[in-house]
Protein backbone atom coordinates (compact mmCIF):
# COMPACT_ATOMS: atom_id res chain seq x y z
CA UNK A 1 0.00 0.00 0.00
CA UNK A 2 1.14 3.53 -0.81
CA UNK A 3 -0.17 6.22 1.51
CA UNK A 4 -0.71 9.81 0.40
CA UNK A 5 -1.44 12.68 2.81
CA UNK A 6 -3.87 15.22 1.38
CA UNK A 7 -4.38 18.83 2.43
CA UNK A 8 -8.14 18.89 1.87
CA UNK A 9 -8.50 22.60 2.69
CA UNK A 10 -6.00 23.99 0.18
CA UNK A 11 -6.73 25.75 -3.10
CA UNK A 12 -9.49 28.01 -4.29
CA UNK A 13 -12.25 25.43 -3.73
CA UNK A 14 -11.11 23.32 -0.78
CA UNK A 15 -13.12 20.19 0.18
CA UNK A 16 -15.69 20.70 -2.59
CA UNK A 17 -12.94 19.66 -5.04
CA UNK A 18 -10.45 17.66 -2.99
CA UNK A 19 -12.90 15.18 -1.46
CA UNK A 20 -14.59 14.10 -4.75
CA UNK A 21 -11.11 13.84 -6.32
CA UNK A 22 -9.95 11.62 -3.46
CA UNK A 23 -12.92 9.29 -3.88
CA UNK A 24 -12.30 8.94 -7.62
CA UNK A 25 -8.59 8.40 -7.04
CA UNK A 26 -9.19 5.59 -4.55
CA UNK A 27 -11.64 3.92 -6.94
CA UNK A 28 -8.97 3.74 -9.65
CA UNK A 29 -6.02 2.93 -7.37
CA UNK A 30 -6.83 -0.12 -5.22
CA UNK A 31 -3.34 -0.17 -3.68
CA UNK A 32 -3.55 3.41 -2.38
CA UNK A 33 -4.45 4.77 1.04
CA UNK A 34 -5.21 8.40 1.86
CA UNK A 35 -4.74 10.46 4.99
CA UNK A 36 -7.20 13.33 4.69
CA UNK A 37 -6.25 16.42 6.69
CA UNK A 38 -8.68 19.27 7.28
CA UNK A 39 -11.08 21.05 9.57
CA UNK A 40 -13.23 18.55 11.52
CA UNK A 41 -16.48 19.99 10.15
CA UNK A 42 -15.22 19.68 6.56
CA UNK A 43 -14.30 16.02 7.05
CA UNK A 44 -17.42 15.06 9.00
CA UNK A 45 -18.96 11.91 7.54
CA UNK A 46 -15.91 11.05 5.44
CA UNK A 47 -15.05 7.39 5.91
CA UNK A 48 -13.66 4.40 4.06
CA UNK A 49 -11.53 1.30 4.41
CA UNK A 50 -8.53 3.09 2.93
CA UNK A 51 -9.18 6.53 4.38
CA UNK A 52 -7.84 8.02 7.60
CA UNK A 53 -8.86 11.49 8.71
CA UNK A 54 -6.58 13.78 10.71
CA UNK A 55 -8.04 17.01 12.14
CA UNK A 56 -6.40 20.41 11.79
CA UNK A 57 -7.64 23.62 13.38
CA UNK A 58 -6.26 26.15 10.88
CA UNK A 59 -6.12 26.77 7.14
CA UNK A 60 -3.39 28.56 5.18
CA UNK A 61 -5.05 31.12 2.92
CA UNK A 62 -3.96 31.62 -0.68
CA UNK A 63 -2.87 35.17 0.20
CA UNK A 64 -1.29 34.40 3.58
CA UNK A 65 2.33 35.60 3.88
CA UNK A 66 4.93 32.87 4.34
CA UNK A 67 5.69 34.17 7.84
CA UNK A 68 2.07 33.65 8.90
CA UNK A 69 1.84 30.17 7.40
CA UNK A 70 5.15 29.01 8.83
CA UNK A 71 5.22 30.54 12.30
CA UNK A 72 1.67 31.40 13.31
CA UNK A 73 -0.50 28.67 11.79
CA UNK A 74 1.31 25.68 13.25
CA UNK A 75 -1.80 23.49 13.14
CA UNK A 76 -2.77 24.25 9.55
CA UNK A 77 -4.02 21.46 7.29
CA UNK A 78 -1.06 22.09 4.99
CA UNK A 79 1.50 21.71 7.76
CA UNK A 80 -0.17 18.66 9.30
CA UNK A 81 -0.26 16.96 5.88
CA UNK A 82 3.48 17.49 5.38
CA UNK A 83 4.09 16.28 8.94
CA UNK A 84 2.58 12.93 7.95
CA UNK A 85 5.46 12.53 5.48
CA UNK A 86 8.05 13.64 8.01
CA UNK A 87 6.73 11.19 10.60
CA UNK A 88 6.61 8.29 8.15
CA UNK A 89 2.83 7.91 8.15
CA UNK A 90 2.65 8.82 4.43
CA UNK A 91 5.01 8.45 1.48
CA UNK A 92 3.94 11.74 -0.14
CA UNK A 93 1.82 14.82 0.51
CA UNK A 94 -0.40 16.77 -1.92
CA UNK A 95 -1.74 20.30 -1.50
CA UNK A 96 -3.39 22.88 -3.74
CA UNK A 97 -2.63 25.67 -1.30
CA UNK A 98 -0.32 28.68 -1.33
CA UNK A 99 2.84 27.65 -3.22
CA UNK A 100 5.26 29.82 -1.27
CA UNK A 101 3.84 28.62 2.04
CA UNK A 102 3.96 24.98 0.94
CA UNK A 103 7.58 25.28 -0.11
CA UNK A 104 8.55 27.02 3.14
CA UNK A 105 6.71 24.53 5.35
CA UNK A 106 8.03 21.54 3.42
CA UNK A 107 11.59 22.80 3.56
CA UNK A 108 11.30 23.56 7.29
CA UNK A 109 9.80 20.19 8.22
CA UNK A 110 11.54 17.86 5.76
CA UNK A 111 14.86 19.65 5.17
CA UNK A 112 16.82 19.45 1.93
CA UNK A 113 18.79 16.46 0.69
CA UNK A 114 22.56 16.39 1.10
CA UNK A 115 24.16 18.05 -1.90
CA UNK A 116 21.10 20.18 -2.70
CA UNK A 117 21.07 23.84 -1.74
CA UNK A 118 17.62 24.78 -2.98
CA UNK A 119 14.49 22.74 -3.71
CA UNK A 120 12.89 23.32 -7.10
CA UNK A 121 9.36 23.15 -8.50
CA UNK A 122 8.99 20.86 -11.51
CA UNK A 123 5.92 20.29 -13.66
CA UNK A 124 4.98 18.98 -17.10
CA UNK A 125 3.89 20.85 -20.19
CA UNK A 126 2.37 19.09 -23.23
CA UNK A 127 4.54 18.77 -26.32
CA UNK A 128 4.00 18.16 -30.02
CA UNK A 129 4.91 14.47 -29.81
CA UNK A 130 1.96 13.63 -27.59
CA UNK A 131 4.02 13.46 -24.42
CA UNK A 132 5.12 16.05 -21.90
CA UNK A 133 8.22 18.10 -21.21
CA UNK A 134 9.27 18.59 -17.59
CA UNK A 135 10.31 22.16 -16.76
CA UNK A 136 12.09 23.30 -13.59
CA UNK A 137 12.37 25.59 -11.71
CA UNK A 138 8.96 27.26 -11.94
CA UNK A 139 9.21 29.88 -9.24
CA UNK A 140 10.83 28.58 -6.06
CA UNK A 141 14.18 30.27 -6.79
CA UNK A 142 14.24 33.63 -8.55
CA UNK A 143 18.04 33.93 -8.52
CA UNK A 144 20.13 30.85 -9.26
CA UNK A 145 23.80 30.07 -9.66
CA UNK A 146 25.17 27.73 -12.32
CA UNK A 147 25.58 25.07 -9.63
CA UNK A 148 21.88 25.32 -8.76
CA UNK A 149 20.93 24.75 -12.39
CA UNK A 150 23.10 21.62 -12.43
CA UNK A 151 21.33 20.39 -9.30
CA UNK A 152 17.97 20.99 -11.00
CA UNK A 153 19.11 18.92 -13.99
CA UNK A 154 20.13 16.02 -11.76
CA UNK A 155 16.85 16.11 -9.81
CA UNK A 156 14.78 16.52 -12.95
CA UNK A 157 16.47 13.51 -14.54
CA UNK A 158 15.55 11.41 -11.51
CA UNK A 159 11.94 12.64 -11.65
CA UNK A 160 11.42 11.86 -15.34
CA UNK A 161 13.14 8.47 -15.13
CA UNK A 162 10.89 7.56 -12.19
CA UNK A 163 7.62 8.65 -13.79
CA UNK A 164 8.21 7.56 -17.39
CA UNK A 165 9.84 4.83 -19.46
CA UNK A 166 12.90 7.01 -20.12
CA UNK A 167 15.81 5.81 -17.95
CA UNK A 168 18.15 8.38 -19.51
CA UNK A 169 16.05 11.52 -20.18
CA UNK A 170 17.35 14.31 -22.40
CA UNK A 171 18.16 17.60 -20.63
CA UNK A 172 18.18 21.04 -22.24
CA UNK A 173 19.26 24.37 -20.76
CA UNK A 174 16.83 27.20 -21.51
CA UNK A 175 18.67 30.02 -23.26
CA UNK A 176 18.21 32.78 -25.83
CA UNK A 177 19.91 30.66 -28.49
CA UNK A 178 21.34 27.21 -29.08
CA UNK A 179 24.95 28.38 -29.46
CA UNK A 180 27.23 27.85 -26.46
CA UNK A 181 28.33 31.51 -26.62
CA UNK A 182 24.77 32.74 -26.02
CA UNK A 183 23.38 33.77 -22.63
CA UNK A 184 24.68 35.54 -19.55
CA UNK A 185 27.65 34.36 -17.52
CA UNK A 186 25.53 32.18 -15.23
CA UNK A 187 24.00 30.34 -18.18
CA UNK A 188 27.39 29.91 -19.88
CA UNK A 189 28.89 28.46 -16.71
CA UNK A 190 25.86 26.24 -16.21
CA UNK A 191 26.36 24.92 -19.74
CA UNK A 192 29.94 24.01 -18.89
CA UNK A 193 28.86 22.19 -15.73
CA UNK A 194 26.10 20.33 -17.56
CA UNK A 195 28.51 19.24 -20.30
CA UNK A 196 30.92 18.01 -17.64
CA UNK A 197 28.12 16.07 -15.95
CA UNK A 198 27.16 14.55 -19.30
CA UNK A 199 30.77 13.56 -19.95
CA UNK A 200 30.82 11.85 -16.56
CA UNK A 201 27.66 9.93 -17.47
CA UNK A 202 25.48 11.52 -14.79
CA UNK A 203 22.94 13.18 -17.10
CA UNK A 204 22.15 13.27 -20.81
CA UNK A 205 22.67 16.91 -21.71
CA UNK A 206 21.80 17.83 -25.30
CA UNK A 207 22.71 21.52 -25.14
CA UNK A 208 20.93 24.86 -25.07
CA UNK A 209 17.26 25.10 -26.04
CA UNK A 210 14.99 28.04 -26.73
CA UNK A 211 11.51 28.72 -25.42
CA UNK A 212 9.74 27.17 -28.41
CA UNK A 213 11.72 23.94 -27.92
CA UNK A 214 9.75 23.26 -24.72
CA UNK A 215 6.81 22.20 -26.86
CA UNK A 216 8.65 20.33 -29.64
CA UNK A 217 9.33 17.22 -27.58
CA UNK A 218 12.99 17.08 -28.60
CA UNK A 219 14.06 17.17 -24.94
CA UNK A 220 12.47 15.61 -21.87
CA UNK A 221 13.65 18.20 -19.33
CA UNK A 222 14.18 21.96 -19.61
CA UNK A 223 16.22 23.59 -16.86
CA UNK A 224 15.97 27.29 -15.97
CA UNK A 225 15.86 29.60 -12.95
CA UNK A 226 12.55 30.20 -11.19
CA UNK A 227 12.02 33.68 -12.60
CA UNK A 228 12.33 32.59 -16.22
CA UNK A 229 10.40 29.37 -15.59
CA UNK A 230 7.47 31.09 -13.96
CA UNK A 231 7.25 33.69 -16.74
CA UNK A 232 7.34 30.91 -19.35
CA UNK A 233 4.62 28.97 -17.53
CA UNK A 234 2.29 31.95 -17.15
CA UNK A 235 2.88 33.02 -20.77
CA UNK A 236 2.00 29.50 -21.90
CA UNK A 237 -1.19 29.51 -19.85
CA UNK A 238 -2.11 32.90 -21.28
CA UNK A 239 -1.61 31.85 -24.90
CA UNK A 240 -3.60 28.64 -24.36
CA UNK A 241 -6.45 30.60 -22.82
CA UNK A 242 -6.42 33.11 -25.67
CA UNK A 243 -6.53 30.38 -28.34
CA UNK A 244 -9.42 28.70 -26.55
CA UNK A 245 -11.28 32.00 -26.44
CA UNK A 246 -10.67 32.61 -30.14
CA UNK A 247 -12.01 29.17 -31.06
CA UNK A 248 -15.15 29.61 -28.98
CA UNK A 249 -15.78 33.06 -30.42
CA UNK A 250 -15.30 31.97 -34.04
CA UNK A 251 -17.43 28.84 -33.81
CA UNK A 252 -20.28 30.72 -32.12
CA UNK A 253 -20.28 33.64 -34.55
CA UNK A 254 -23.38 32.56 -36.54
CA UNK A 255 -25.51 29.56 -37.47
CA UNK A 256 -23.09 28.38 -40.15
CA UNK A 257 -20.11 28.41 -37.83
CA UNK A 258 -22.14 26.57 -35.16
CA UNK A 259 -22.92 23.86 -37.69
CA UNK A 260 -19.23 23.73 -38.58
CA UNK A 261 -18.47 23.28 -34.87
CA UNK A 262 -20.77 20.24 -34.75
CA UNK A 263 -18.99 18.69 -37.71
CA UNK A 264 -15.58 19.45 -36.23
CA UNK A 265 -16.51 18.35 -32.70
CA UNK A 266 -14.54 15.04 -32.71
CA UNK A 267 -11.40 16.86 -33.84
CA UNK A 268 -11.92 19.68 -31.36
CA UNK A 269 -12.54 17.23 -28.52
CA UNK A 270 -9.34 15.35 -29.34
CA UNK A 271 -7.41 18.62 -29.52
CA UNK A 272 -8.82 19.77 -26.19
CA UNK A 273 -7.81 16.54 -24.52
CA UNK A 274 -4.24 16.75 -25.83
CA UNK A 275 -3.73 20.25 -24.46
CA UNK A 276 -5.93 19.92 -21.35
CA UNK A 277 -3.78 21.37 -18.58
CA UNK A 278 -5.68 19.33 -15.99
CA UNK A 279 -4.00 16.15 -17.26
CA UNK A 280 -0.60 17.61 -16.36
CA UNK A 281 -1.51 18.91 -12.90
CA UNK A 282 0.81 18.14 -10.02
CA UNK A 283 4.18 19.87 -9.62
CA UNK A 284 6.89 18.09 -7.65
CA UNK A 285 8.88 19.92 -4.99
CA UNK A 286 12.26 18.33 -5.65
CA UNK A 287 15.28 18.31 -3.35
CA UNK A 288 13.49 17.60 -0.07
CA UNK A 289 13.83 14.59 2.24
CA UNK A 290 10.27 13.63 1.41
CA UNK A 291 7.82 13.80 -1.49
CA UNK A 292 5.53 16.82 -1.76
CA UNK A 293 3.36 17.65 -4.77
CA UNK A 294 1.67 20.97 -5.50
CA UNK A 295 -1.67 21.05 -7.30
CA UNK A 296 -2.79 24.18 -9.12
CA UNK A 297 -4.84 26.35 -6.78
CA UNK A 298 -7.76 26.57 -9.21
CA UNK A 299 -7.78 22.83 -9.96
CA UNK A 300 -11.10 21.05 -10.36
CA UNK A 301 -11.72 17.46 -9.25
CA UNK A 302 -10.18 15.94 -12.40
CA UNK A 303 -7.03 18.03 -12.12
CA UNK A 304 -6.60 17.30 -8.42
CA UNK A 305 -7.07 13.59 -9.10
CA UNK A 306 -4.18 13.76 -11.58
CA UNK A 307 -2.02 15.44 -8.92
CA UNK A 308 -2.80 12.58 -6.54
CA UNK A 309 -1.91 10.09 -9.25
CA UNK A 310 1.44 11.77 -9.89
CA UNK A 311 2.29 11.66 -6.19
CA UNK A 312 1.23 7.99 -6.05
CA UNK A 313 3.38 7.08 -9.06
CA UNK A 314 6.36 8.99 -7.66
CA UNK A 315 6.14 7.18 -4.32
CA UNK A 316 5.58 3.79 -5.95
CA UNK A 317 8.55 4.25 -8.29
CA UNK A 318 10.87 5.29 -5.44
CA UNK A 319 11.44 8.83 -6.68
CA UNK A 320 13.08 9.96 -3.45
CA UNK A 321 15.57 7.09 -3.52
CA UNK A 322 16.33 7.77 -7.20
CA UNK A 323 16.99 11.44 -6.52
CA UNK A 324 19.27 10.55 -3.62
CA UNK A 325 21.13 8.02 -5.75
CA UNK A 326 21.71 10.45 -8.62
CA UNK A 327 22.83 13.17 -6.23
CA UNK A 328 25.26 10.81 -4.52
CA UNK A 329 26.83 9.86 -7.86
CA UNK A 330 27.01 13.47 -8.97
CA UNK A 331 28.36 14.84 -5.68
CA UNK A 332 31.84 15.67 -7.09
CA UNK A 333 30.15 17.85 -9.72
CA UNK A 334 27.58 19.54 -7.50
CA UNK A 335 28.85 22.85 -6.19
CA UNK A 336 27.45 24.31 -2.98
CA UNK A 337 26.15 27.76 -2.22
CA UNK A 338 24.42 27.22 1.06
CA UNK A 339 25.24 30.72 2.15
CA UNK A 340 22.90 32.10 -0.47
CA UNK A 341 19.40 32.48 0.90
CA UNK A 342 16.66 31.00 -1.24
CA UNK A 343 14.16 33.33 -2.82
CA UNK A 344 10.67 31.88 -2.98
CA UNK A 345 7.77 33.12 -5.00
CA UNK A 346 4.19 31.90 -5.11
CA UNK A 347 3.91 30.23 -8.50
Amino acid sequence: MTTIAVDCMGGDHGPSVTLPACRKFLASHPQARLILVGLPDALAGVAGDRITTVPASEVVGMDDPIEVALRRKKDSSMRVAVQQVRDGAAQAAVSAGNTGALMAISRYLLKTLDGIDRPAIATQLPNAKGGATTVLDLGANVDCTAEHLLQFAVMGSALVSALSDRPDPRVGLLNIGEEVIKGNETIKKAGELLRAAAAAGEIRFVGNVEGNDIFKGEVDIVVCDGFVGNVALKATEGVASMIGGYLRAEFSRNLLTRLAALVAYPVLASFKRRVDHRRYNGAALLGLRGLVFKSHGSADALAFEHALARAYDAAGNKLLERVQGRIARATPLLGGDTAAAPSRQDA
